[in-house]
Parts: structure tokens; C-alpha cells; sequence
């Protein structure tokens, strides 16, 4: 699904070189359930970006789905990000003015797909977080549990090839965190392939297959 083989990245301030990732080699087998985990500085939200098509390498190689991607064009870059990742955020970026469904389906209106179609595909997604019945329920109507459950449903739709999500407990209190893990674990066993970054080792323990960062190199890698 997913291979990253020798990945760099070096951010250039002025005279002053950052290289923030040194040679990540990493491998995401369809299905996996796999977590990132490092302290603030690890960059593993620069392997994220990397990830999630948002950044790209300053020497190595990516492949998604087969594809090597780390040259790509920016317009080529949005195009996979839309068809092929669902991104779910910590801080769950709703619009506030949209209801749960209107916020669901947003993604499949950038697509260009049908009304009746989109209808029944955010229904499903939303249905398959237990919120089919708050479907019409706005943001500020929600607690944070369903708000990242709505968030969940939204990266859903469309079907994408993987689900990155970034923090996604780490604005929940410990039932609403737990819940969501749940969700995630229930749609692993469905074959999504999921991959999480974290700082919360509880929440990487969940996973299938944990890598460790510090310091841009990985140290730890843990198959369960």
C-alpha cells in the first residue's frame, strides 16, 4: 500500500540547513493498522505531511498503491490526496455553518459525484460511525466525540486507499478517545488500512505495527 524507501527531508532557513527526517524506510501492507509515535520533535508530523501528499521529499522515494509519487506536481499531489487519503485532524475542522451531513459530503461535491449518490454514500459513512441519526446536527451541537466521529465519516466517503489520522484523541477526554479508538479498530477489521500519528503510547498500542521516531531516525519498530 504504502512504501517509503531512504526518505530526507531538509528545510533550508537563510544558511541554515534543518534536516528533520534522515533516511525513514517504512512499509504499510494493505490492511494494517499502524502508528507513528515520537516526542514534539521527531518529525513525525513531517512524515505526515510526507504521508498525507501534503509535503514532499527532499530525497528518497514514496510509493502509494504502486505509484512512486515524490516527484509529482502539486496538481497531481491534490488529485491523490482527494482520491486516495482521508484525512482525519485532532482539532476535527468542521465547517461550523454546515450540518454533520452537509460536512460529510463535502468531499464527494469536490469530486463531481451525482446527488443521489453522494446521498447514499454519506449516509453509509455516517451511519458506520453511529451518527446517521445527528446527521442534520451542526458542529457546535456535538460533542467532541461526535465531532471527530462525524471527521471519521468524512474521511471515509469517497472510499480512500488509506485513513491518516493525526492526533484523533488528542482534543477528547479519556471515554470519548476510547470510543473513537474503537471506531477505528471496528473499520481495521473491515480491511480500511489506517495509520496514526501520535504521542500517546495507549493510543499506539491499539495498532498492529508501531514505529518509533527521535530525532528524524526511526528506533523502535514493533510488529504485534
Amino acid at each position: 500500500m504504502i512504501l517509503l524507501d531512504k526518505v530526507t527531508k531538509t528545510y533550508i532557513m537563510g544558511e541554515i540547513e534543518l534536516t528533520v527526517l534522515k533516511g525513514i524506510s517504512i512499509d504499510v501492507r494493505e490492511g494494517d493498522f499502524f502508528s507513528i509515535i515520537g516526542p514534539s520533535g521527531s518529525g513525525k508530523s513531517t512524515l505526515m505531511n510526507i504521508l498525507g501528499c501534503l509535503d514532499v521529499p527532499t530525497s528518497g522515494e514514496y510509493y502509494l498503491d504502486g505509484q512512486e509519487i515524490s516527484t509529482y506536481s502539486e496538481n497531481d499531489l491534490a488529485k491523490i490526496r482527494n482520491e486516495k487519503i482521508g484525512f482525519i485532524f485532532q482539532k476535527f475542522n468542521l465547517l461550523p455553518k454546515l450540518d454533520a451531513f452537509e460536512n460529510v459530503e463535502l468531499p464527494l461535491i469536490y469530486r463531481g459525484i451525482k446527488s443521489k449518490r453522494r446521498k447514499e454514500e454519506t449516509e453509509i459513512a455516517l451511519d458506520s460511525v453511529g451518527l446517521y441519526d445527528r446527521m442534520h446536527h451542526k458542529p457546535n451541537e456535538l460533542s467532541g466525540g461526535q465531532q471527530q466521529r462525524v471527521a471519521i465519516a468524512r474521511a471515509l466517503v469517497g472510499n480512500p486507499s488509506v485513513l491518516l489520522a493525526d492526533e484523533p484523541t488528542g482534543n477528547l477526554d479519556t471515554k470519548s478517545g476510547n470510543e473513537v479508538l474503537d471506531i477505528l479498530e471496528s473499520l481495521n477489521r473491515k480491511g480500511r488500512t489506517i495509520i496514526v500519528i501520535t504521542h500517546d503510547f495507549e493510543v499506539a498500542d491499539r495498532s498492529k505495527t508501531e514505529i518509533t521516531l527521535r530525532d528524524g531516525i526511526i528506533v523502535n519498530r514493533k510488529v504485534k
